[in-house]
């Protein structure tokens, strides 16, 4: 039997564009502790798909869980110019108040 990220992984070698299933493996590898991968692909679809906001977001929260604070910080603003830029009021709000939600962590 195939494991959820076997099966997406299948997926993605039929579809090797599809921007859910690339969000879906690196929301897998993080679910399996694999944050530098997770943090890598999510990266690529924040480049190759900038539209695709919900990267962004995802970037910056593990980010922020790893104590990487200002990294987070960088995720969160260009997703938030992202999510202006299509009009998505509502995932900019969400990032922005994660943004202010991270107050002075990770500050020197």
């Amino acid at each position: 039997m195939m494991s959820r990220r076997e099966k997406i992984e299948a997926m993605l070698a039929d579809e090797p564009s599809d921007t859910f299933l690339r969000y879906s493996l690196a929301m897998e590898l993080k679910s399996e502790g694999e944050f530098d991968d997770s943090l890598s692909r999510l990266d690529e679809l924040t480049h190759d798909s900038p539209a695709y906001v919900p990267a962004f977001f995802m970037a910056a929260q593990t980010l922020a869980d790893l104590d990487r604070v200002d990294e987070a910080r960088t995720y969160l603003r260009d997703g938030i110019e992202q999510a202006r830029a299509q009009g998505d009021a509502h995932a900019a709000a969400e990032m922005s108040e994660y943004l202010a939600a991270l107050g002075d962590r990770g500050e020197l």
